[in-house]
């Protein structure tokens, strides 16, 4: 099975992403990101598949994958079968920690911790619990207090021994991980999606940005990211004017523009079918409300999300 490419959207002016996955059961997704990821999982009992490796887990279970390894957990039952299987999951891009440790040698022990990493790291039973400790700091909703406790977690876990995941030839693309060149071309894309929204995009101008023909991208594009160009495009599109009509109150015509659009009628079309209400609805819900454009530390990165609604469209038959 191919693993799905994830975009991760850390927020604006934060390091790191926290993501709170609250459901009934942990399905069987396999994906892999550029992102460092640390994934503690409470209340669930089942099986990890992290590149080759395939492990029973239990409560409290804490890993930390490297870049672009496949990944996903499956779970078979709750350990307490009232409560919602949870899984914490800390994102953070290791350029971002070089920078950082070049800057703060106080933190020089995370150079370490990711080397050690290499391959991924599987933590001691016990490991878990004292990250599951520090839950209040890593799910405040002050986005500093939540960096400092990630840093303060990956520096003690830099002196826990660990045992490596999963060996050298799983990033290999015979065992059907993706190779790292793809998401490197994608990233110039996406990056250039993230900036440009608001100009008219066309898909020569993103295929010349990869290095790749118009036929390839589309191609790889649908394959890592479930969704064509012009779906991530107006998805990207709609992400921004939702910010921009809960966090002014612009006329609605002008939020269009200023996300991308040709026209009121097309905006007020594309909006209705992601939101199933239109712009005036959506902004009235907010008003009053303070917003960010953070992600909540409930939401999911929308790649995968896309990608799961489409395959249970496919399950039902439409």
């Amino acid at each position: 099975m191919k693993a799905a490419y994830e975009h991760v959207d850390f927020g604006e002016g934060c390091s790191v992403r926290v993501y709170n996955r609250r459901l009934p059961r942990i399905p069987f997704e396999r994906h892999h990101h550029p992102e460092y990821e640390l994934t503690l999982t409470m209340n669930s009992q089942g099986r990890r598949y992290i590149g080759d490796s395939v492990a029973v887990y239990g409560d409290d279970d804490l890993v930390l994958v490297p870049p672009d390894l496949p990944h996903t957990w499956s779970s078979n039952r709750s350990i307490n079968a009232s409560q919602p299987q949870v899984a914490i999951v800390v994102w953070f891009d290791g350029s971002w920690v070089q920078r950082f440790t070049d800057l703060c040698p106080e933190y020089a022990d995370l150079r370490n911790l990711l080397r050690r990493a290499a391959c991924g790291l599987a933590f001691p039973k016990g490991t878990g619990t004292h990250v599951r400790a520090q839950l209040d700091r890593l799910l405040s909703t002050d986005a500093r207090v939540r960096l400092i406790a990630v840093l303060d977690i990956l520096v003690w876990l830099s002196d826990v021994p660990a045992e490596p995941l999963t060996l050298p030839s799983a990033f290999d693309a015979r065992t059907g991980a993706t190779s790292r060149y793809v998401p490197d071309q994608l990233n110039r894309v996406l990056s250039l999606i993230d900036t440009q929204f608001a100009r008219p995009l066309k898909l020569v101008t993103l295929a010349k940005a990869a290095g790749m023909s118009e036929r390839t991208l589309t191609r790889h594009f649908t394959q890592h990211l479930g969704e064509s160009v012009g779906q991530y495009i107006t998805r990207v599109r709609i992400g921004h004017a939702c910010r921009t009509l809960t966090d002014t109150d612009m006329p609605i015509s002008v939020v269009a523009a200023r996300s991308g659009f040709a026209n009121v009628a097309n905006f007020n079309r594309q909006f209705k079918a992601t939101k199933l209400m239109t712009p005036a609805a959506y902004r009235q819900q907010f008003f009053g409300k303070k917003n960010d454009s953070s992600p909540r530390l409930t939401e999911r990165p929308p790649s995968l999300e896309v990608k799961r609604a489409a395959v249970k469209r496919q399950r039902r038959g439409l």
